[in-house]
């Protein structure tokens, strides 16, 4: 009779620890995919601050350099492919164009120099600088989020709750090869 109580609730404690290892490890994924959504947010929180700041530059530009119609329609469809971005992938696409697309406007703004001593422009050239540094650490954060949340899903034991609970891989926001060099620009 001892003997039976004994297997019985040996074989009880190993379910409850498979139970709670299988917990326990369903809890960390899920804490890690909101992990990569909460970093996902902030990168967007920073394209879109980008995005509103990016009109007052553009018009603040064109007080000054008025013939520059196709800069300012190259920045204004970007900025629109940007803002319609609906995944990681689309948005770091639209980001590029974007980031070209500005390096152009700041390229015709070395032509002004009265318009590099305005007020406005300065101030918001310093926003924009700012919005650029935090998108880069967004973005960093991000890709190590993705990064351990990917390593997670593909580890042994994890991998098995992850295919049961279809917690799948995720993008990383990377540069498209055209951001490796620096945009061309011709007068």
């Amino acid at each position: 009779m001892k003997k039976g109580l004994i297997v019985g609730g040996s074989i009880l404690l190993v379910i409850l620890l498979l139970i709670g290892m299988f917990a326990g490890t369903y809890n960390r994924l899920v804490t890690a995919e909101e992990n990569v959504d909460g970093k996902w947010a902030q990168v967007e929180s920073q394209l879109q601050r980008r995005l509103d700041l990016i009109p007052n530059l553009v018009e603040t530009v064109k007080g000054y350099a008025a013939h520059e119609q196709e800069t300012f329609t190259k920045i204004t469809e970007a900025r629109a492919k940007a803002a319609g971005a609906r995944t990681v992938e689309e948005a770091a696409e639209a980001n590029d164009e974007l980031s070209g697309a500005l390096s152009r406007l700041m390229v015709i703004v070395e032509n002004y120099p009265q318009l590099k001593a305005n007020e406005n422009f300065i101030r918001l050239q310093d926003e924009l600088a700012g919005t650029e540094n935090r998108i880069a650490v967004a973005r960093k954060d991000y890709n190590e989020a993705v990064q351990s949340y990917n390593t997670m899903i593909k580890r042994f034991p994890a991998n098995i709750i992850a295919g049961m609970f279809n917690f799948e891989a995720r993008d990383y926001f990377e540069a498209e090869e055209s951001a490796q060099k620096a945009p061309e620009v011709g007068f």
